[in-house]
């Protein structure tokens, strides 16, 4: 029997790569950019108008004019005008391409247009400005062919802005694996049918389908019942179309527990078979040659769940180029716990203003207490070596909201 920390290093040890595919761009958010991206022209690509007012020559506003004859209105989307006096102005709109002639942009709020001789005239109420004002010159951003996004980012809809802009309708991403989410056990059933007494509805498997679905991974759910030569085909075929199997139940001592010979008999190396923790001891971890991971979790619901969030979630997301460090909280209330294993305590959070998180204890009634992980919303790593353990101290601590994890 290996340590938690043991455990985790085997685990993170086994790095992957799943390749990269192209998606379309607005499917990216939350995706791992594979690649770089650079600016197909200069930003912005030209002298670009930033208020709506006029534009004029600033050697005319600075000989001392400051009444102007509009020559034409301008706008955005349109090609530039040409100034053709300078005693002229161009009415001009925010975004518009700045007219030719032209190095000077006065807003509306500093102008008073009327009429004379039936043209249209504007006064400037202002004594002094400066060249270039209110234009934001072109390539004073970026410069054309500049990197303007490195690959490894994790794709918000900022990026995404500055791709559009450059033109990417599609983008190359990290690929992430396909897994399947295998439930064990003659006494399961489906969701929506009524269980015998002897019976229950699945949960593990939906709760990590969930999850899954949270971080856009593709997956597909399989039950397998208690025989051997069936896990033995099943398993068999589930290993050749995917690229990491998560399984719940069957690694115990039961007379039933087929899973860690059957998964050894099909040349996945064991890499560990239990764990020195609670709840989860029995998890087994493997790893087929050129081929997929395989997490064989305990079947009890806080057992599964425990060693998805604590060891798979981490180990997937450092391999699809999120790596994440683990968050501490501190105890609040004094828990003793006599084995010497390390314990995953269900815990309640508060944060903080100041950004800490405090917990306490929910401890239920046991590894089978489903209902218990609504009274929780995080596991804390209690480690083996002290069974009693103080309020005030922090403790490895692992949330079981992971959308602020992708």
């Amino acid at each position: 029997m290996i340590s938690v920390e043991e455990a985790k290093n085997i685990i993170q040890s086994q790095q992957v790569d799943w390749g990269q595919h192209k998606v379309g761009l607005g499917q990216t958010i939350g995706e791992v950019l594979a690649e770089n991206v650079y600016a197909d022209r200069d930003f912005p690509p030209f002298d670009r108008v930033t208020m709506d007012g006029i534009t004029l020559s600033f050697d005319a506003f600075n000989s001392g004019i400051r009444e102007f004859k509009i020559q034409e209105t301008q706008f955005a989307g349109v090609p530039a005008s040409s100034l053709k006096s300078k005693t002229n102005a161009i009415e001009i709109m925010t975004g518009a391409i700045l007219s030719k002639g032209c190095d000077l942009v006065i807003r509306y709020e500093d102008l008073e247009f009327f009429e004379q001789e039936e043209e249209r005239w504007v006064r400037i109420n202002l004594d002094t400005t400066e060249r270039w004002k209110n234009v934001h010159r072109q390539a004073s951003d970026q410069k054309s062919d500049e990197l303007l996004i490195e690959g490894g980012v994790t794709i918000t809809a900022a990026e995404v802005a500055i791709m559009a802009t450059v033109g990417y309708d599609e983008v190359m991403v990290l690929k992430k694996p396909k897994v399947a989410i295998v439930s064990t056990g003659d006494e399961l059933v489906e969701v929506a049918d009524s269980p015998l007494p002897h019976q229950i509805r699945k949960s593990n498997s939906l709760a990590i389908e969930a999850s899954l679905n949270q971080l856009k991974v593709p997956n597909r759910l399989f039950h397998l019942l208690d025989d051997k030569e069936a896990l033995m085909l099943k398993i068999e075929g589930i290993l050749k179309s995917y690229d990491v199997v998560l399984l719940s139940g069957g690694v115990s001592k039961g007379k039933a527990d087929y899973l860690p010979e059957v998964l050894e008999e099909l040349g996945i190396e064991k890499l560990f078979h239990h764990v020195a923790q609670r709840p989860g001891k029995p998890f087994w971890f493997g790893a087929q040659p050129n081929g997929a991971r395989v997490f064989a979790f305990p079947g009890n619901p806080i057992s599964t769940y425990a060693c998805f969030r604590v060891y798979f979630v981490p180990w997937l997301l450092k391999n699809i180029g999120k790596a994440i460090t683990c968050r501490k909280a501190t105890l609040r209330e004094s828990f003793a716990f006599k084995p010497s294993l390390g314990y995953f305590l269900q815990v309640r959070s508060e944060e903080r203003e100041n950004g800490v998180v405090d917990v306490f204890p929910e401890t239920g009634n046991g590894s089978g207490d489903l209902a218990n992980l609504a009274r929780s919303d995080a596991f804390l790593f209690l480690p083996a070596e002290q069974d009693h353990f103080e309020p005030g101290k922090p403790y490895e601590y692992y949330s079981f909201d992971i959308s602020n994890l992708a």
